[in-house]
């Protein structure tokens, strides 16, 4: 309904729907903490899947718009690039971070590491699925997404044993990494409603309010984004991976900002690896709605956005066990090497997707 639209409409709707993502995001990011923490869920495993589902929202509304339209170069693209934005938020991060250390300096942790490899895992099934016939499905089903959906439970479920029952000193923390425990975000954002009087009941309210308006509007971001891209001659794919997948990465910047000022910089960093674990999960809920094989349906470019969010991944990983302490301007050396690898990644997308 956006196709006969005029550009400076659909620019002024995307943008409005964008803002209504940021600011809807916030309040659920918030509101999610709180209920986590009230229903004894916090740290632990249904505080994880709670926590990346919340994130996730408007990449779930986006994916089952697309899937619906049987738009999959939109859904494909914008989950595969999401995974390279939203590991580039935590360049802004460490940019944003005070102090003379880089964010993986002092937030390193071996289960960062190992939710670094989750998401390293995924997005290899990912691309194991784009190589599986078309035609190799069952009852809506695609080998490939029911995998992920199956690896993301086990992990996710690895990853809680390990944030308690890590058999390393420290629980796999450095000696002179952050000085607040992690968590300590939510802890104070329950504290912070707690003392504002504000009941698990209205907490609820909230957050439903403000998961049916990330829904919403992203719904009118992925049907005015299709629309805009088409005005401006810009392919879904790249459009999805880029502009349409830094709109939606808004919620990730505004709580990695916010665990930043407590200084819960494990949090902040996990929050974005949590995110992008759980996008690729969203492959099962496109193939459920579309009734096809999603990842067969994956272009070069799709394969390419998956590989770089793997490299951008494996940057950090890396800088997490070496813990670069210099920082270059304001960024951490692994961040330097993430925000270049990502340049290049945008550069080599468009001679992809044009060769």
């Amino acid at each position: 309904m956006f196709d006969s639209l005029p550009l400076p409409v659909l620019v002024a709707i995307f943008a409005a729907s964008a803002a209504l993502i940021w600011v809807a995001g916030i309040r659920l990011s918030n509101e999610t903490d709180v209920l986590a923490m009230r229903l004894g869920l916090g740290e632990a495993l249904g505080g994880l899947i709670f926590l990346a589902i919340a994130t996730d929202l408007p990449e779930a509304a986006i994916t089952a718009a697309a899937a619906l339209s049987g738009n999959l170069g939109i859904a494909i693209g914008n989950l595969l690039g999401g995974v390279a934005v939203q590991t580039v938020v935590l360049v802004l991060l460490d940019a944003a971070l005070r102090g003379s250390r880089p964010l993986t300096y002092r937030a390193a942790s071996l289960v960062l590491l190992l939710e670094g490899a989750l998401v390293v895992a995924l997005l290899v099934v990912a691309i194991i699925g784009t190589q599986l016939p078309p035609g190799l499905s069952f009852a809506r089903l695609e080998p490939a997404s029911a995998s992920i959906v199956a690896l993301w439970v086990t992990g996710i479920w690895l990853i809680g044993r390990a944030r308690t029952r890590l058999p390393w000193h420290e629980d796999g923390n450095p000696p002179d990494g952050q000085d607040v425990p992690r968590g300590s975000a939510q802890k104070k954002r329950e504290q912070a409603a707690r003392e504002r009087g504000q009941s698990s009941k209205q907490a609820t309210v909230i957050f439903a309010a403000a998961a049916l308006v990330t829904l919403v509007a992203g719904v009118t971001i992925e049907q005015s984004g299709e629309a805009l891209a088409g005005s401006i001659g810009m392919s879904g794919v790249i459009f999805g991976a880029t502009v349409l997948a830094a709109a939606t990465a808004l919620p990730e910047v505004s709580t990695g900002l916010a665990s930043l000022k407590v200084g819960d910089l494990q949090l902040a960093v996990s929050d974005i690896f949590g995110g992008n674990a759980f996008l690729p999960v969203l492959f099962f809920l496109a193939t459920l709605l579309s009734g096809k094989a999603v990842l067969a349906h994956a272009q070069s470019t799709d394969i390419y956005l998956t590989a770089l969010g793997v490299l951008l991944t494996v940057v950090y990983m890396v800088g997490l066990v070496f813990r670069p302490g210099r920082r270059i301007g304001r960024l951490g050396v692994d961040s330097l090497v993430v925000l270049a690898l990502y340049a290049l990644g945008l550069i080599g997308l468009v001679a992809v997707a044009h060769g």
